[in-house]
């Protein structure tokens, strides 16, 4: 190995090594990037180093430069606003509205609780994006019931993590806004491909769910004494989804018709978020100052993890990390779809112990270029690439939708209910990625006809 190519892997290696000490992500990324260009400029004369990759800290002060054009990209200022409105959306009243009408049209056969989870989920991930606010507030609003019904408690489980999962990928997912920041790609691009993936997956899970209810009947039995389906239940059902759908629009369609960019669209989500909780009654000043913190402490945290990937990232590359990753990437016996193949399962694997977000900022800008030389299309890559980081948040140790459900569930749901029954939604996530990479006009399809 040649002595950058060492640094590289003592550079990836010290930071998947500290991961394990609990210390924050944003520390572990800057810290890291300082000592290794300490070691960068002292070279020879302390660590051995034949050649200097840093000639001063002058060098190493380009971070500062890139960290402010971080501070003044136009698309990164739609995701506060995407927060917010995901986050008024939790107290606005409407999942409470849907649930109650979707269990009573839907719940009437086995399995129809389920099914009405997994709906609400779709209509919350179109209409928010903020995958933890979707799975506690379906665990709050439909665990209960669900258990009161006679459920398995591992279904209901993997149902409800599932469900509010979705909205990582589908639009407007802020995981999609800072991949397309990452890859210099286009927002919209990667909300149209990413429209038909969401569909599907959720529409695996339905049928997963149909499937259970005929095989095990006592693992989704049909509720009892709900009141008759009449036109009045049918009506006052479609009158409860047309808030969200209208909100829906109002972000994504006024994106996907060259209404208005992404940043414009996120400003009329939060906006629209206000109205519907202004609506519903629950709007007041203690709320607004609770979201408002809540927003600010997300996009904080975020931010935070930007500054420590950008010096994580220039460090790396002076070591010259993305030929070391395109190397090791090409010199690969597979052929370029069994190198495409690798990566996402790297993805997969790494998402068991890496969060998306710092999967998506330090190692996607270093696999993503390989692929696009291969003649693949970044935006169908980038897809597929979320749809494998959906995994990490119901993959254990670092599953961050299992513990909002361990957290939000009645104790009775214990963890080993919680794992058991995320395993089969996992394998569903792997088949819809599989359909994805076979079926590239998936994601192309959409896209194509916007434009």
């Amino acid at each position: 190995m040649e002595t950058y190519e060492i640094l590289v892997v003592a550079l990836l290696g010290s930071f998947i090594v500290l991961l394990m000490t609990g210390y924050p992500i944003a520390w572990i990324l800057a810290g890291l990037s300082l000592i290794f260009t300490l070691i960068g400029i002292a070279g020879p004369e302390y660590f051995g180093i034949d050649t200097y990759f840093l000639d001063s800290w002058s060098d190493f002060a380009i971070v500062v430069n890139r960290i402010w054009n971080l501070m003044e990209n136009w698309v990164l200022t739609a995701l506060p606003m995407f927060i917010f409105m995901g986050l008024m959306l939790e107290r606005s009243g409407l999942a409470e509205s849907l649930m109650k009408n979707f269990v009573q049209v839907f719940g009437r056969f086995r399995g129809g609780l389920a099914i009405a989870a997994i709906l609400i989920g779709i209509l919350f991930a179109a209409s928010t994006g903020i995958v933890g606010a979707s799975v506690v507030l379906l665990t709050v609003l439909a665990m209960p019931i669900m258990l009161a019904q006679g459920y398995d408690k591992s279904l209901a489980a993997g149902v409800l993590a599932s469900s509010g999962t979705l909205g990582i990928l589908i639009p407007p997912s802020i995981m999609l806004v800072i991949m397309a920041d990452q890859l210099s790609l286009s927002v919209g691009d990667l909300f149209l491909g990413a429209v038909m993936p969401g569909v599907i997956l959720g529409f695996l899970y339905i049928a997963y769910v149909l499937i259970v209810a005929l095989v095990s009947p006592k693992s989704a039995p049909a509720p009892t004494h709900l009141e008759p389906l009449t036109f009045k239940v049918i009506l006052r059902t479609l009158i409860s989804v047309m808030p969200p759908l209208i909100l829906i629009f109002a972000v994504l369609g006024t994106i996907f018709l060259g209404v208005a960019t992404p940043t414009e669209a996120a400003g009329i989500g939060a906006f629209g978020a206000l109205l519907l909780a202004l609506f519903n009654g629950r709007l007041s000043f203690h709320v607004l100052k609770e979201v408002s913190y809540e927003t600010t402490y997300t996009t904080a945290f975020i931010f935070g993890i930007f500054v420590g990937a950008t010096a994580f990232a220039l460090v790396m590359r002076s070591l010259g990390g993305d030929s070391f990753i395109e190397h090791i990437l090409s010199s690969l016996p597979f052929g370029p779809s069994g190198i495409v193949i690798f990566v996402l399962f790297l993805a997969f694997m790494m998402g068991f112990f890496l969060d998306w977000l710092e999967i998506t900022l330090i190692f996607l800008p270093l696999m993503a270029p390989v692929i696009v030389t291969l003649g693949f299309d970044p935006v169908w890559f980038t897809v597929m690439f979320a749809v494998a980081l959906q995994t990490s948040f119901l993959t254990p140790p670092v599953g961050f939708s299992l513990f909002y459900l361990k957290g939000s569930a009645p104790p009775e749901v214990t963890t080993i209910d919680v794992y058991k029954g995320v395993i089969p939604f996992v394998i569903l996530q792997l088949i819809a990625l599989a359909l994805v990479f076979t079926y590239p006009q998936i994601v192309l399809w959409l896209p194509a006809q916007a434009y």
